[in-house]
């Protein structure tokens, strides 16, 4: 990796890191739609691809109401801390497969919960000019900060403080199971952005909907294109 080129990624994310705004940009009666945003990764012919599949729900019915998705070969190093200069290319394109324009994107990764405050989720909204939420499965430890741990409870949380400053909460959205790791994206509040989350929790999963369904999307697309190239080598 060339390390001038990780030093112009951090200042370009800082230089984004101060135009975050944690307050919505909209009224919550006016959600319409919600979509989820997910990649997978694979290798064929020794070269890395990643397909991106973005799943549009009814904020109402919770009803899927559209989808696209797009694949290609990965251009882009992964380094750590900077996975939206890897995606969001991926992203980008399946957006304009989509014939519906969602009012919120809800990614499967982080938004302010990240070392700049730039996870996914954020940087993408730079792009996307639509709020974001972040929803993980596992933690991203920052500045030695582990996060406590919320009561057995469905919907109990606690707040992932650093340094005196809200990065995001520990969600336990069904009780007696494992909680997830939400933050605001952009121009959103993290009690709407919890609002959101809770809203599309089912009983089968942990996982909001749109962040649910879009995993599992994502990994049905990389096993077709798998079994495609297969039987193109045939």
């Amino acid at each position: 990796m060339d390390e001038r080129l990780e030093k112009e990624w951090e200042r370009l994310q800082t230089e984004m890191s101060n135009k975050i705004s944690l307050k919505n940009s909209f009224k919550k009666e006016d959600i319409k739609y919600v979509a989820g945003v997910d990649l997978a990764y694979y290798t064929l012919n020794q070269k890395e691809f990643a397909v991106c599949n973005i799943l549009i729900f009814n904020y109402e019915t919770l009803e899927l109401e559209d989808q696209a998705e797009y694949h290609g070969e990965v251009k882009v190093p992964y380094v750590a801390g900077f996975l939206a200069f890897r995606e969001l290319p991926f992203i980008l394109e399946a957006v304009k497969k989509l014939v519906i324009c969602p009012d919120i994107y809800m990614f499967d990764g982080n938004g302010y919960l990240h070392y700049r405050h730039m996870g996914l989720a954020t940087h993408a909204s730079f792009y996307l000019n639509k709020p974001t939420i972040g929803v993980a499965k596992n933690y991203l430890k920052i500045a030695d900060t582990d996060f406590i741990m919320p009561t057995e409870t469905a919907n109990s949380h606690t707040d992932i403080v650093v340094n005196g400053e809200l990065y995001g909460r520990c969600l336990r959205t069904r009780a007696k199971v494992k909680p997830i790791f939400i933050s605001c994206g952009n121009w959103i509040d993290i009690e709407t952005t919890t609002e959101v989350v809770l809203h599309f929790i089912k009983s089968e999963s942990r996982l909001p909907i749109p962040a649910r369904y879009a995993d599992i999307e994502t990994h049905k697309s990389r096993t077709r294109l798998l079994a495609d190239d297969s039987d193109r080598a045939l």
